[in-house]
């Protein structure tokens, strides 16, 4: 169990369906630790040190946030390259970026707003969505991101479909003959808007047709854990060996830091800093129950400043 590939995740989450179709497409098992769509969340607080999005991975005492970092660690531990975001060309990282920047960020407000309002009352009732609007409100707190509304986001959207369907006119993959993390990550901003608009999505032939086949990827295969087990799993092994730091580290290994998001969710995880290489930063959280913990942060898109 120490070795398990733990995601907590809820099963709306845009970013959690990015990497639950990596699973599919490799067909790994793993394990599902579900969590609250919003904070607090003690299934998952005590193992990040309160790191605020959403998916965190958890291989025993190793924690993973971002799903760039994910992605590449599943890469390497489910052995296909074709998830690495690294490995991508330059136009499909190009379009990689536009879906998970400014479409992000519009693929909600694209949406009509008594539509969206009826989403969300059916999601989470009438206080329910009071206080997700309050928390998403404080999410966006001191971002540097805004998100376009109305006929901007619409804008935004219909700019992203038209330079998809662009892209899959030659080829039934964003990255050639088969599907690889650039697909996933362009898809699954539009599957939160499809998600929070309920009704199909209107786009060209390409798209639509290249839109259902990602959706059939499906998850492989998946198993509930509780909040407990994963607890166990972190408490019952070590971290993993560090990877060796750069020789020009901005502060020195073993200094109190912290690191956070520097775009939007804004939530500082505090540890000691225990490496710091050409694409991550791991800091060492050396708690009461679980005992040492590394959480690992990708560089890119993250600030490390002393605590």
């Amino acid at each position: 169990m120490n070795d398990s590939l733990i995601l907590h995740h809820y099963d709306g989450s845009p970013y959690a369906e990015k990497i639950r179709l990596m699973f599919g497409l490799t067909d790994a098992q793993w394990y599902s630790v579900l969590c609250p769509v919003q904070p607090p969340r003690p299934s998952l607080d005590p193992l990040t040190g309160g790191y605020r999005r959403i998916p965190v991975a958890q291989v025993g005492a190793d924690v993973f946030c971002d799903t760039a970092l994910i992605a590449r660690e599943l890469a390497t531990r489910l052995s296909c390259a074709a998830l690495d975001p690294t490995q991508v060309d330059a136009r499909a990282a190009a379009l990689m970026a536009q879906a998970e920047n400014k479409a992000f960020f519009a693929a909600i407000g694209a949406v009509p707003p008594l539509r969206l309002l009826g989403t969300m009352l059916r999601l989470f009732g009438p206080i329910g969505a009071v206080r997700f609007i309050k928390d998403r409100a404080s999410l966006m707190k001191g971002a540097t991101v805004r998100a376009p509304q109305g006929d901007k986001a619409k804008a935004v959207i219909n700019a992203l479909l038209a330079d998809l369907e662009a892209r899959l006119e030659d080829r039934p993959w964003i990255g050639g003959e088969a599907a690889t993390v650039a697909d996933f990550a362009t898809f699954h901003p539009l599957w939160l808007h499809v998600s929070c608009d309920r009704r199909p999505l209107e786009a060209g032939p390409n798209v639509k047709d290249w839109y259902e086949r990602v959706s059939q990827i499906g998850h492989g295969h998946r198993e509930e854990m509780t909040q407990e087990k994963a607890f166990a799993a972190a408490r019952d092994a070590e971290p993993r060996p560090v990877p060796e730091s750069v020789v020009d580290t901005p502060l020195a290994l073993g200094t109190t830091v912290e690191v956070a998001p520097s775009d939007y969710g804004k939530v500082p995880v505090s540890g000691t800093l225990a490496a710091f290489t050409q694409d991550r930063i791991v800091i060492a959280r050396d708690t009461q129950k679980l005992g040492v913990l590394h959480v690992h942060f990708p560089r890119d898109g993250y600030s490390l400043t002393s605590a």
